[in-house]
């Protein structure tokens, strides 16, 4: 299956806000079902256990209603690990308002290096093309003190056929359409490691997981 690239209509800034909020909606319940938070809770539990740290300050990028990063945090926080979040994202109408949150451009953050432990995103990496990719992963490396966390989906003709399966769970269109496109956009684990491994020269190892549903688990150590 080879990758194809598509606006996703979330991603366009004149999309109504009701059909916003229906679409992010969505997306939180299908993070909280279908492996989103799992996944980025087990990345960090392996970046806890790997340095035995139990505090992180995270900057989560394109954020959206932070359903991953606030889900996975009250997780891991039964195992005493804590989590400090700041949400970004390139439109304030993705973010909820009550929120510690930045709009800002991923690919030009704008925070000091080293301000965060952690720089974490889900379901954001194949939303770029390879060049702006291995952008994103330097500018998230040079603010983190200790990794980049990708949380992403896996391009599979079995997993577009989910999508299409999970047609009633979806209460927008705009989802619908979406997340075709997502899965179509998406990277393999082989395309991830070799995007970052030749973007990123000189950084340190890159470790690739696969999770529940064709989810993709990226961690790229500083």
């Amino acid at each position: 299956m080879q990758r194809h690239s598509t606006p996703e209509i979330l991603d366009s800034a004149t999309c109504p806000a009701r059909e916003v909020e229906t679409s992010l909606r969505d997306l939180c319940r299908m993070n909280r079902w279908f492996g989103g938070v799992a996944t980025t809770r087990r990345l960090i539990q392996h970046v806890s256990l790997a340095t035995g740290q139990k505090r992180f300050s995270v900057l989560d990028v394109a954020s959206g209603y932070g359903e991953v990063p606030k889900v996975a945090g009250k997780q891991l926080a039964r195992q005493q690990i804590m989590l400090e979040v700041t949400m970004l994202d390139r439109l304030r109408s993705h973010l909820l308002p009550e929120e510690n949150s930045v709009v800002a451009d991923a690919l030009a953050l704008p925070f000091a290096d080293g301000s965060f432990d952690l720089v974490s995103c889900s379901l954001f990496a194949h939303h770029l093309e390879p060049e702006e990719l291995a952008c994103f992963a330097a500018e998230a490396l040079r603010v983190s003190r200790c990794a980049l966390l990708i949380n992403d989906l896996i391009r599979h003709p079995l997993h577009l056929a989910l999508i299409y399966a999970g047609f009633p769970l979806m209460r927008s269109q705009i989802s619908r359409v979406d997340g075709i496109a997502s899965v179509k956009r998406a990277y393999s684990p082989r395309e991830i490691h070799a995007i970052l491994g030749d973007g990123l020269p000189g950084r340190g190892r890159i470790q690739i997981s696969r999770h529940y549903l064709f989810r993709m688990g990226v961690i790229a150590w500083k």
